[in-house]
């Protein structure tokens, strides 16, 4: 009798397993089909044929074309297909551990500039297809509104911390956060200028500072 409890724990366990496998298959070649033929162009049938699984996996692992474009995204935006919410991840760790303010936002700098570079394809695609697409106009605000979250929860932690200028909100600093985070400055500086990245990063994170922190006393001369 336990020989057939384990053997049926291993079989789930590889169904499991097999499942994730699948799932992160799809996902790539769903990216690598919208990003080479657009949104429009790109078919569930054609992502099922790439990833080596049928339609029906497809449908019921993502629901339709547009759950399948934000799970791409969702990817994109963590790195990785494990199922840990962003605010759990590592690096927030990271941000709320220093106890530096400075620091704090140069941490934050530093992880969108590693982020940004590979969810700005996939950003930009949905944006522009929002136009034209109401199902896709729907994934555009939900990006919009989680970003939206996660800027609003870091502007508070760094008024909760007391990090924030006496005249910064946590309102305020949310707003500055969105705006700096946002894909249209990556687009403009570095898509459309030609910046490097890190010097993409380190204008955020010196723009940040400026805007959101005390500005600091200049060192005794002589």
């Amino acid at each position: 009798m336990s020989g057939e409890v384990k053997r049926r724990a291993y079989d789930a366990s590889r169904r499991r397993s097999q499942a994730v496998a699948s799932r992160a298959r799809i996902v790539e070649a769903a990216r690598r089909r919208f990003l080479a033929d657009g949104y429009r162009a790109t078919t569930l049938a054609a992502v099922a044929a790439d990833a080596d699984v049928s339609v029906e996996t497809v449908y019921k692992a993502f629901r339709n074309k547009p759950g399948l474009l934000k799970a791409v995204f969702d990817v994109a935006v963590a790195g990785d297909a494990e199922p840990i919410p962003v605010m759990e991840r590592e690096f927030v760790a990271q941000i709320d551990a220093e106890p530096e303010p400075a620091a704090k936002i140069h941490l934050y700098a530093d992880h969108l500039a590693r982020t940004i570079p590979r969810t700005a394809e996939i950003q930009l695609l949905v944006r522009g297809t929002a136009a034209i697409d109401p199902d896709i106009g729907a994934v555009w605000r939900q990006m919009q509104d989680e970003r939206l979250t996660g800027m609003t929860a870091f502007a508070v932690h760094l008024h909760d911390r007391g990090c924030l200028r006496d005249e910064v909100t946590a309102q305020s600093a949310r707003d500055i956060l969105w705006t700096y985070n946002s894909v249209e400055v990556y687009e403009l500086l570095v898509v459309e200028r030609g910046w490097t990245v890190e010097r993409y990063r380190d204008f955020v994170a010196d723009a940040l500072v400026a805007a959101l922190l005390p500005a600091r006393a200049d060192p005794p001369s002589g």
